[in-house]
């Protein structure tokens, strides 16, 4: 669930940031002649030859965008980004609205069905938002954008996969273009090298040597895992990190993505959700953690409160700002060290063009601006994680190496699994939820799985998956 997205995955309970316009401006270089006028309908899209991507001849346009890059390190890019483009084509004007994540889930759907809709947004790639969007005809595809441009150069398909749909929105991972993201996302460990070294701990190694050192945490007053569930999408994270260690990885892709073949029900998920209700049992979690929001809980590590965080690496920037050379990142560890590895991730949200949008060129050539290479240097000296050219950034040693070796390590050995909540357009819901009675003991696991296997079941049949 991009924060992030999930989230992702990143932000998911910040207040709505001022909704006041950016006045920004800028120009690009760009070759093909062709219309900036809104196709003829919401599932039709220009040819390659169509398109215009010479954003300085497309005349005075005011675009509007609408993001959730609303964090320390995410609001810095974007907004040394814009002022680029600004420099750059002084004709286009940015009329840029920031809001929290679930702001954003929650206002975007009534948006797109009005008549001025934004023309640049960030959607949640799952099927809830983003597949609903595709299923409405209010997103424009970007296929003839990304020949164009050069996109599909830019970025693996392993990447591009993430956004793309078929035109009627049932089949996720294949298909129409639908967006571009900027960042790259992996769901790992965050931990606290000065309280390691105090404990006398290694960072681990193996899984077996982070249960010694959650234990060894514990029984030195301190709080192995900071955590705050009371936004209900944190414990998808935590949960797939522990899943990851008991279900196959091709089950976990097939389950996420929505597809027939595999079962929550599964004796090996069933393992995993006792894995996770037993961290509950032996006080691994910080108190009250269910009534404790995300931001909290990931500032108060940030303080010097608990050893270990699962989270992904889009707290990255606030983290290193907060603990510096304290901060150390791994991948989730198998259980041997020298194991493939498995975690939960992808791509950042992507930015779409909405189908109404009058300025589809002008759109287009934003996105483009703001993922092109020069784009992710600036991603990376702003503490962000850039999905494309991620092996030809140089960064010191530290917080920011470790999430980049991690990163490339996960995706070089295709070990990223997608995030859960992409399952069915209701599972983000279910899942939260569900989970939130398993960690309360409200529920035991075969009655949580039993839950989740209802909704996926119910949609696979539905949607011929």
């Amino acid at each position: 669930m991009t924060p992030p997205t999930r989230r992702p995955r990143g932000p998911r309970a910040f207040a709505l940031l001022a909704a006041g316009a950016l006045t920004l401006t800028g120009v690009l270089t760009g070759c093909a002649p062709g219309s900036s006028a809104p196709p003829s309908s919401p599932s039709a899209q220009p040819s390659a030859s169509a398109v215009r991507t010479d954003a300085a001849s497309l005349g005075e346009v005011t675009l509007t965008v609408w993001d959730q890059e609303v964090r320390g390190g995410q609001a810095a890019q974007m907004e040394q980004l814009n002022k680029a483009f600004q420099a750059k084509y002084p004709n286009i004007k940015l009329n840029r609205v920031s809001r929290s994540f679930d702001d954003l889930n929650t206002t975007l759907r009534l948006a797109l069905s009005g008549n001025e809709p934004p023309d640049v947004v960030e959607a949640n790639n799952g099927r809830s938002s983003m597949g609903a969007f595709v299923k409405a005809g209010q997103l424009l595809p970007l296929d003839a954008y990304a020949e164009a441009y050069g996109w599909k150069q830019r970025y693996p398909e392993s990447v591009l996969k993430y956004s793309r749909y078929s035109a009627d929105g049932k089949v996720f991972g294949e298909g129409n273009l639908y967006g571009l993201p900027q960042v790259g996302e992996v769901v790992g460990i965050f931990y606290n090298k000065a309280k390691l070294k105090k404990l006398g701990v290694e960072p681990p190694a193996t899984w077996a040597d982070l249960e010694s050192a959650l234990a060894a945490a514990k029984a030195g007053g301190e709080v192995p895992l900071q955590f705050g569930n009371l936004d209900k999408w944190p414990a998808v994270h935590v949960f797939g990190t522990v899943q990851g260690r008991e279900v196959p990885k091709d089950q976990i892709g097939t389950l996420a993505f929505g597809k027939k073949g595999a079962s929550w029900t599964s004796p090996e998920n069933v393992k995993a959700a006792e894995h996770l209700v037993s961290w509950v049992d032996k006080g691994y979690f910080a108190k009250g953690f269910n009534g404790q929001g995300y931001d909290a809980s990931w500032q108060a590590f940030g303080k010097g409160q608990g050893v270990f965080l699962i989270a992904g690496t889009w707290l990255l920037a606030d983290l290193d700002k907060a603990l510096g050379s304290d901060l150390g990142f791994m991948l989730p560890p198998g259980a041997a060290a020298d194991a493939a590895p498995v975690a939960t991730g992808g791509t950042g949200l992507p930015f779409a063009v909405t189908a109404k949008s009058p300025h589809p060129d002008a759109a287009a050539a934003y996105i483009d601006f703001i993922t092109n290479a020069d784009a992710m240097k600036v991603l990376t000296e702003t503490g962000n994680l850039p999905v494309a050219d991620t092996s030809a950034q140089s960064v010191k040693e530290g917080p920011q190496k470790d999430v980049f070796t991690a990163f490339g390590t996960a995706t070089e050995k295709d070990g990223l699994v997608p995030y859960l909540d992409y399952a069915t357009p209701t599972f983000a819901d279910t899942l939260g939820a569900a989970l939130q009675d398993l960690l309360a003991k409200k529920a035991t696991p075969q009655e949580f799985l039993q839950t989740l296997e209802k909704d996926y079941t119910a949609f696979t049949e539905s949607n011929g998956g």
